[in-house]
């Protein structure tokens, strides 16, 4: 296959598999032209879909028997599911076959088997999860989001290399503002955890720490980068993405309560279309599981076909800019 951007996509994952995948796999190729893709699942199953949607020399199939199902146990995943879709992808990555991965499985089972398989980074204990939030002006970068439900002080302070590292590979931007989410931003506020990681970044000088931030700071041009553990985190993330959707349906209830208040909706139809785009999980589907030895790219598991295209969309921009190895060089200078 032609094309200078290799992906492998574990296409049996997460609540809907193939019949999401393929399309998704299809539009990616057709938008880009560097873009080749191998799908890793059941042969049968995924020619004919393909055989069904249409053809597309960039994607070639890699037959893979098992399949980790979305309520496995990660460990009874990493011992028994070796020939799985996803433990198949992710040594592709390995061995060079691909520049990166994304799947929308078992989020323990791939943060498991991505760690065994593809390793973590010199002085990183454990990957995590982060994604690109919607800000005032721009973006936050928030981290962990589900990987590390009970995370240390020494975590939380990787997690700060990792998204400070991640930010300027990816954003081009030195010395990220990087903050710690807490309830409340006094020195005396939070766990144990969290207070001592603060002390630590405060003495480390290559991150540009800048303390403490609230929930609602996430979404305001205060912090780059924000790091929490990833209880904390997932619930921030899917409160903040369920007020969205319930403030984009109030305004929308709103315009349809007379004919005056139509006519203004008809006429905000424009600005309403830009917003809800923006918000619009979907259009920004695709977690990174920073920290690995390798692109890896969480979908969501319940991803529709244009949200399994962001994942890939984000697949590709990493692996064009090799995020993994820039990583790995900040993180040295730092470490």
């Amino acid at each position: 296959m032609e094309g200078s951007i290799h992906l492998a996509i574990d296409a049996m994952s997460g609540d809907h598999g193939p019949k999401v995948v393929v399309p998704a796999a299809l539009q990616a190729c057709e938008k880009y032209e560097d873009l080749c893709l191998t799908l890793v699942g059941d042969s049968p199953c995924l020619t004919g879909l393909l055989t069904q949607f249409s053809r597309q020399p960039r994607i070639r199939i890699h037959h893979a028997p098992d399949v980790v199902s979305m309520d496995e146990r990660p460990s009874h995943a990493l011992r028994k599911k070796q020939n799985s879709s996803m433990a198949v992808a992710l040594r592709m990555v390995r061995e060079g076959e691909a520049q990166g991965c994304v799947s929308a499985g078992n989020t323990g089972a791939l943060m498991l088997l991505a760690r065994a398989i593809l390793k973590t980074c010199p002085g990183i204990d454990r990957p995590a999860i982060v994604k690109k939030i919607p800000s005032l002006d721009s973006w936050t970068y928030v981290l962990d989001l589900g990987a590390n439900v009970d995370s240390s002080a020494e975590h939380l302070f990787q997690f700060a290399l990792l998204g400070a590292a991640l930010v300027e590979a990816v954003e081009g931007r030195e010395r990220p503002r990087v903050a710690l989410l807490n309830v409340g931003e006094e020195d005396i506020k939070g766990t144990e955890q969290v207070r001592l990681a603060s002390r630590m970044l405060i003495e480390c000088d290559a991150i540009n720490y800048i303390g403490y931030v609230e929930g609602g700071d996430i979404f305001k041009p205060i912090a780059d980068v924000v790091v929490c553990d990833g209880f904390v985190g997932n619930v921030a993330l899917k409160s903040g993405e369920g007020v969205a959707e319930l403030v984009l349906r109030l305004v929308e209830r709103g315009f349809e309560r007379n004919v005056l208040t139509r006519l203004l909706g008809w006429l905000a139809r424009p600005l309403m279309q830009r917003v809800r785009r923006q918000l619009d999980p979907a259009s920004h589907n695709g977690a990174t599981l920073a920290g690995l030895q390798g692109v890896v790219i969480k979908s969501h598991g319940n991803a529709d076909a244009r949200a399994v295209y962001s994942a890939i969309r984000l697949a590709r921009e990493e692996a064009l800019r090799n995020v993994p190895e820039h990583v790995n060089t900040l993180l040295d200078d730092i470490l």
